[in-house]
C-alpha cells in the first residue's frame, strides 16, 4: 500500500481554490477510480492518464488505484487534473520521487502521447500559487499567461517525461524567462480627431472617460454614434496592474479567446449584437461562465440599437450597474464574477430613426415613438448618467479637411488622466463609484447650486438616484478644469445631460 499527495487548483468563478490530489495504491484486482465530485471530463482522465503513462514507457500499477480530489464538495471539471493524477500514480508506484511534490503546484491536460495541452483559467491559478508560496508546473502554451504574475517560479513543460525528469532531478526545467509585454498605445485605437463636428458628443465622451460614467447617444442613423463609442477606449486612463490582472483573469476563465500578451493592459470593448440573450450578457450555464458584462470589466460595454434588445435582457443590467458584480446561481454551482463596466448605448429617436432630423421626414406617430422608447424601462434609463443627442453633420463639414486645432485622443486622454488622478487622491476611486456619504462630502453645493438642483428636480422629475448621478457628473466636470468646488456652470452642464428624463420620467 502506498499514498502520494500532490497540489493542484480547481476553478470557481475567477477564483482558483486549492485541490489536493491523493493517489492511493493498494492490492487487489486492477482498477482505477476517481472520487471527489468529478465531472465527466475528469472521470475520463483515467483513460488519458493510462495511455500517456504507457506511451511514455512507464509501468502502470497492477493493483487498485483510488484517486481522491479534495475537497469532496467542490465540483471538478476539465482536463486540468491529468498531470497531477499521472504524477500521483507514478509517485504511489515508486517510479517518481515524492519529496519535491510538496513545493509544487501542477496543472495540465495530457494527450495520449504524454504531451501537455493548455488549459483555461491559468491566471487565477498563478495568483493563488504565488500566495501559497509554491512553484508552478504547467503546459508551455500557458506560460506567457502565468508569467503576468510576478514573483512566481514558473516551469513550463511540453511532455510528461520532462516533468518527471525535473522532479527526479535528472534534468531540471529552466524557469520561464519573462518578457514584459509592450504596453498598449493610443495608436492602437481609432483617433477622436477623425470625428467631424459632434463637439457636444465629444465633450460627453471626455466626461464619461474621466469619471467612469455611463452614456447614452440618441440620434438618427449615420450620425456617428458607433464611431464615437469606438473612440472611447483611446481616451480612457491606462489600467493599473491590479485592474489589468483582474480583467485578464476573467478572460482566462472564460476560455473564449486565446491569450494575447500585448492586449493584457488594454481596456476591453465588448459590443454584443442586439439578439444576445440574457445568459450571453450576464453569463451562466451549468458550469457558470462569465458573460459580456464581465468580459467588459474595467472597460466598455457598447450596446448599439439599444431598444432592439429584448427588454428582459436589458433589465439584467440594472443590478451590476449598481453593484459592479454579478452572482450566478445554478442548482449545483454558484459563481460570482466582477462586472465593473462602463455602459455606452446608442439608439435612434424613433422606429424610423428620423424624428427631429431636419434633412428627412419622420412618418412615426406619437404613439409609435412612445412605444419605441418605452422598450427601455425608466429604472434602467435612470441609471445612465449622460444622455446626449447626436445630430446630423452638414455635408460641407464631412468633406472638409481636418481643421487645425482639432484635439486628438492623446490630448483628450491627458486631461482625462489628470482629472482621474484628482479623483483618486480625493476619494481613492472614480466619481461614478462615490457612495452617498462621499457625495455629501465631496459634491457640496453653494446656495445658487442648491436652488438650481431643486428646480431641476421639479421640472425633470429626477429620482434620488438621478439626483446623485447629476452631482457626480458635475464633480467630474469640475475635476476636468481643476476646480475644487462645483460651480453653477458645472452643475448646469450636468443637468443638461439628463434631458431624456423629461421625455421618459422614472416611475
Amino acid at each position: 500500500m502506498s499514498l502520494c499527495v500532490l497540489n493542484s487548483r480547481g476553478r470557481e468563478g475567477i477564483e482558483a481554490p486549492a485541490v489536493t490530489v491523493e493517489v492511493h495504491l493498494a492490492g487487489g484486482l486492477p482498477a482505477l477510480s476517481i472520487v471527489g465530485l468529478p465531472e465527466p471530463a475528469v472521470r475520463e482522465s483515467k483513460d488519458r492518464v493510462r495511455g500517456a503513462l504507457l506511451n511514455s514507457h512507464f509501468r502502470f500499477p497492477a493493483g487498485r488505484v483510488t484517486i481522491n480530489l479534495a475537497p469532496a464538495d467542490l465540483p471538478k471539471e476539465g482536463g486540468r487534473f491529468d498531470l497531477p493524477i499521472a504524477l500521483g500514480v507514478l509517485g504511489a508506484s515508486d517510479q517518481l520521487k515524492r519529496a519535491p511534490l510538496d513545493r509544487l503546484e501542477l496543472l495540465g491536460e495530457l494527450a495520449l502521447s504524454g504531451s501537455l495541452r493548455p488549459v483555461a483559467g491559468v491566471l487565477p491559478v498563478a495568483l493563488a500559487a504565488r500566495e501559497a508560496g509554491r512553484a508552478l508546473i504547467l503546459p508551455r502554451a500557458n506560460a506567457e499567461e502565468a508569467a503576468l504574475v510576478s514573483d512566481l517560479a514558473i516551469h513550463p513543460a511540453e511532455h510528461l517525461l520532462e516533468v518527471c525528469e525535473h522532479i527526479n532531478g535528472a534534468a531540471p526545467l529552466p524557469p520561464f524567462a519573462r518578457r514584459d509585454p509592450a504596453p498598449s498605445s493610443a495608436a492602437e485605437y481609432p483617433d477622436l480627431a477623425e470625428v467631424r463636428g459632434q463637439e457636444q458628443a465629444k465633450r460627453a465622451l471626455e466626461i464619461t472617460a474621466a469619471g467612469g460614467h455611463s452614456l447614452l447617444f440618441l440620434g438618427p442613423p449615420g450620425t456617428g454614434k458607433s464611431m464615437l463609442a469606438n473612440r472611447l477606449p483611446g481616451i480612457l486612463p491606462t489600467m493599473t496592474e491590479s485592474e489589468a490582472l483582474e480583467t485578464a483573469a476573467v478572460r482566462s476563465v472564460s476560455g473564449r479567446e486565446p491569450f494575447e500578451p500585448r492586449a493584457w493592459r488594454r481596456r476591453p470593448f465588448r459590443a454584443p449584437h442586439h439578439t444576445a440573450s440574457a445568459v450571453a450578457l450576464v453569463g451562466g450555464g451549468s458550469n457558470p461562465r462569465p458573460g459580456e458584462i464581465s468580459l467588459a470589466h474595467q472597460g466598455i460595454l457598447f450596446l448599439d440599437e439599444f431598444p432592439e434588445f429584448d427588454r428582459r435582457v436589458l433589465e439584467v443590467l440594472r443590478e451590476p450597474l449598481e453593484s459592479g458584480h454579478i452572482h450566478i446561481s445554478r442548482a449545483a454551482r454558484q459563481a460570482e464574477f466582477p462586472a465593473r463596466f462602463q455602459l455606452v448605448a446608442a439608439m435612434n429617436p424613433c422606429p424610423c430613426g428620423y424624428l427631429g432630423d431636419a434633412g428627412a421626414r419622420c412618418g412615426c406617430t406619437a404613439e409609435q415613438v412612445a412605444r419605441y422608447r418605452a422598450r427601455i424601462s425608466g429604472p434602467l434609463l435612470d441609471r445612465i448618467d449622460l444622455h446626449v443627442e447626436v445630430p446630423r453633420v452638414d455635408v460641407d463639414r464631412l468633406g472638409a479637411p481636418v481643421a487645425e486645432g482639432v484635439e486628438t485622443s492623446d490630448q483628450v486622454r491627458m486631461r482625462v488622466e489628470r482629472a482621474r488622478e484628482r479623483q483618486l487622491q480625493r476619494a481613492g476611486k472614480p466619481n461614478q463609484l462615490l457612495t452617498p456619504s462621499e457625495i455629501d462630502r465631496t459634491c457640496s453645493l453653494e446656495e445658487t447650486g442648491r436652488r438650481l438642483m431643486n428646480q431641476a428636480l421639479q421640472q425633470l422629475g429626477l429620482s434620488a438616484r438621478a439626483y446623485h448621478r447629476v452631482l457626480k457628473v458635475a464633480r467630474t466636470i469640475a475635476d476636468l478644469v481643476g476646480d475644487r468646488r462645483i460651480e453653477t456652470a458645472h452643475l448646469s452642464e450636468a443637468i443638461g445631460y439628463r434631458r431624456l428624463d423629461r421625455a421618459n420620467p422614472t416611475p
